[in-house]
């Protein structure tokens, strides 16, 4: 597997975890089925990905960077559908991960 690869596997593992920990949310403690079976996929499918790329890339970039974007994304997404706070501190914190995002990837 090529390095272009390994990078969008691990991206799209990064993506799927943002799906995962907001599936959990509507799991609601997994009394919802229907989310609680998407949750469980997801997790698979995330875990799958991130085995993959792991196989040519370092472990502690790419969990870096897969966390990374999780938390990004995750916290994006909890503004956006459950209305949880944003503030200017909040902001600097998930800037300041992303560009320890870009500076691995650049690494």
């Amino acid at each position: 597997m090529s390095s272009s690869a390994a990078w969008l596997m691990l991206v799209i593992a990064g993506l799927l975890d943002v799906g995962w920990a907001i599936s959990m949310k509507y799991a609601e403690g997994y009394t919802r089925a229907g989310w609680s079976f998407a949750s469980l996929v997801l997790l698979a499918a995330f875990v799958v990905l991130l085995g993959r790329a792991l196989k040519v890339l370092e472990v502690g970039v790419a969990y870096s960077v897969w966390t990374g974007i999780g938390a990004a994304g995750t916290f994006v997404m909890g503004v956006m559908l459950f209305g949880e706070t944003l503030s200017a501190m909040k902001l600097a914190g998930i800037a300041l991960v992303l560009m320890g995002i870009v500076a691995l990837k650049l690494a």
